[in-house]
């Protein structure tokens, strides 16, 4: 599966990139105004890339067709995973990362990111990838293939950090605990910061983001 994307590119010769996963429903347009607040310095050097999911039809949703990474089953979000799903756009992220890779950016320095469905899909590029990546952000979202995915032995000390509202009625808070405890099980270290919000991003959230964005990618700050 091949996947369009936007593709904004710094005002220097890119050296790192962030690949950015939207959630159900959305598009790349939805992270794609985030980027200002980052507050990142002019001479960063990041390209960012925010793919479209395919259309897709939902069944929680009655079948209708919408931008999806996978298919919902059901409310309980743990209980029944479209692996099949997740792997198809996960190796569809995984395209992109190689075609980064040969337009010259290091493995090392391609960061993803990845909101509530978006977030499922990069716990299982990252973690599978066959080349060390830079990192994990996952935004109020679960570990949907913890029992079923086969970690590279390249990202077993990649750097994963969680990110979700102590009220969010979508995804709740409790499934990134889990996912900590997931991860802990497979020796893959990760930080958890919660806010109070629901299912969403905040402020202080992008704050958070800006300064693990930074101090992964950015030279020479």
């Amino acid at each position: 599966m091949s996947l369009k994307y936007i593709k904004i590119e710094p005002s220097n010769a890119a050296d790192a990139c962030v690949i950015w996963l939207h959630g159900l429903g959305a598009d790349g347009h939805d992270f794609e105004g985030i980027l200002p607040e980052l507050n990142l310095p002019s001479s960063h050097g990041i390209r960012f890339i925010f793919p479209h999911a395919p259309s897709i039809p939902v069944t929680i949703n009655n079948g209708y067709v919408m931008p999806a990474w996978y298919d919902i089953y059901e409310n309980n979000l743990a209980r029944k995973i479209d692996e099949k799903g997740i792997i198809r756009s996960s190796d569809a992220i995984k395209n992109i990362i190689d075609d980064q890779i040969e337009l010259g950016i290091m493995s090392e320095r391609i960061l993803l990111a990845g909101f509530s469905q978006g977030g499922a899909v990069v716990y299982e590029a990252g973690l599978s990838y066959e080349k060390p990546l830079a990192g994990v952000l996952a935004l109020s979202t679960y570990f949907a293939t913890a029992n079923s995915i086969d970690i590279n032995p390249a990202n077993k000390n990649i750097s994963i950090n969680l990110f979700h509202g102590e009220l969010d009625p979508v995804v709740p808070v409790q499934l990134a605990h889990q996912a900590l405890k997931d991860l802990e099980k497979i020796d893959i270290s990760a930080q958890l910061q919660t806010y109070r919000m629901e299912h969403s991003v905040c402020l202080e959230e992008i704050n958070d983001i800006s300064a693990i964005i930074k101090q992964t990618l950015v030279i020479n700050q």
